[in-house]
């Protein structure tokens, strides 16, 4: 009731509350929320020229401070998705040309979504290759980024021009948008075969730059040796969501069930219950360098919830040879407390560079409806060569120990967790 996307609320409310369906409460408290903000931000208080944030003017918005956390933004939101015998990043010195070639090489509507406002000013991916090397040759490669014309043949020309290539393609917001949910994962045929072709006639495995909004099976660029590296230019570092096959668009979309069914051949969905074919996982993606890590001794590594009860009547439940016990059971000084984890990383590299952590915990065995792994926090943190970092998380039990049950019920089982990042573990151990 809160937030009104469309004409859902406008069309049907007054239906709904006359066939009782929906309580008056229910508004009055949805209309609370919503001027209750608009009271904190000022709109009830006059003309809001004459108000705190009344003379906002441009040069504050687009101040060099501003433009500079925006270009850091930008910086953080490639995740590097392919990387093949360190193709990258080019050397500024030594790259004697580039061939850029794509229909979301040069389009300033690409690089802004749906709910922006008028930017202060942008740099398409040409125009900051351009900066970057003196010997540029560029072509679309077709009409858009359906590719309905493709110019394979003029933008094969461009490519054989060049020593490396650059193909920045993708989707836009004719393809995804508000409103406009795409039926499929794959990019077009047509840009498929376009990238395919200029890939093949390049003289050196070239780059793919992907602009989407959202995840996009190129499993055919992932396994192509032509295609020495992949980046896609979207959100922060690492990749938020699992990209799915295109198989997965027959999952009906009705179907919200997150845990998988064996028996009808669901495959479940998110990185926490997914057992289906991945193009890449959840957390995933690569560095120009490369990093170690290491878990330092857990002051606790075993968590005892038998005095832990509110109440010593608590029944210990069984569920396939596991106790466990209800959250809703527990303390409150445990499920206040937090158990220091830290991790060491290390840059065994040649270069700097800013490398996110993520860290999850997994149950020895995953059967019975419990998770392949969860989420517990990301920390990043900026590396010299040769440098190493002690990063600190927090292993709340109450919440990153516990699952839901079949039940919907949040329950912590005894035995082995194990916390993970990278290929490295710690084990927790739960006794009950």
């Amino acid at each position: 009731m809160d937030v009104n996307c469309g004409n859902y609320l406008k069309n049907y409310t007054k239906s709904a509350v006359y066939k009782r369906k929906l309580p008056i409460s229910e508004i009055d408290r949805a209309l609370h929320n919503l001027f209750s903000v608009r009271m904190r931000l000022g709109f009830f208080n006059g003309n809001p020229v004459n108000q705190p944030f009344g003379h906002i003017s441009s040069d504050q918005v687009c101040s060099q401070e501003h433009q500079n956390l925006a270009l850091e933004a930008a910086r953080n939101g490639i995740v590097l998705l392919k990387n093949s015998n360190k193709l990258l990043p080019f050397s500024k010195a030594k790259t004697a040309s580039l061939a850029v070639i794509g229909p979301n090489a040069n389009s300033t509507r690409t690089l802004l979504g749906n709910y922006a406002g008028p930017p202060c000013k942008t740099v398409t991916p040409l125009q900051g290759l351009q900066n970057y090397v003196k010997d540029i040759g560029y072509h679309p490669g077709c009409n858009a980024v359906n590719c309905s014309y493709p110019l394979t043949d003029q933008a094969v020309k461009v490519a054989k021009g060049a020593e490396y290539v650059v193909l920045v393609m993708g989707l836009d917001q004719t393809q995804e948008r508000e409103e406009l949910d795409r039926v499929d994962l794959a990019l077009s045929p047509k840009q498929q075969k376009l990238i395919s072709t200029v890939t093949r006639a390049a003289k050196n495995p070239v780059v793919l730059v992907l602009l989407s909004g959202g995840p996009v099976d190129i499993t055919f660029a992932k396994y192509d040796k032509h295609i020495g590296s992949i980046l896609w230019a979207g959100y922060p570092g690492r990749l938020p969501v699992t990209w799915y096959p295109q198989s997965f668009v027959k999952v009906p979309m009705t179907d919200m069930r997150m845990r998988p069914d064996p028996s009808s051949r669901y495959p479940g969905r998110t990185y926490r219950f997914y057992q289906g074919p991945k193009v890449f996982e959840f957390g995933y993606g690569l560095s120009y360098s490369n990093y170690s890590y290491e878990f330092l001794p857990v002051a606790q590594n075993k968590v005892y919830l038998n005095n832990q009860l509110k109440s010593p009547k608590v029944e210990l439940e069984n569920s396939n040879a596991f106790k466990y016990i209800p959250v809703s059971e527990l303390r409150t000084e445990l499920c206040d407390k937090r158990i220091p984890v830290t991790v060491r990383a290390q840059n065994h590299g040649d270069l700097a560079g800013k490398h996110p952590l993520l860290l999850f915990v997994r149950r020895e065995k995953i059967s019975n409806g419990r998770p392949e792994k969860q989420l517990i926090g990301f920390q990043s943190v900026i590396l010299n060569a040769g440098e190493r970092a002690d990063v600190e998380f927090e292993l709340s039990p109450c919440e990153h120990l516990s699952t839901s049950n079949e039940e919907g019920l949040m329950v912590i089982e005894e035995g082995s967790h194990f916390l993970s990042i990278g290929e490295k573990e710690s084990e927790i151990t739960v006794v009950i």
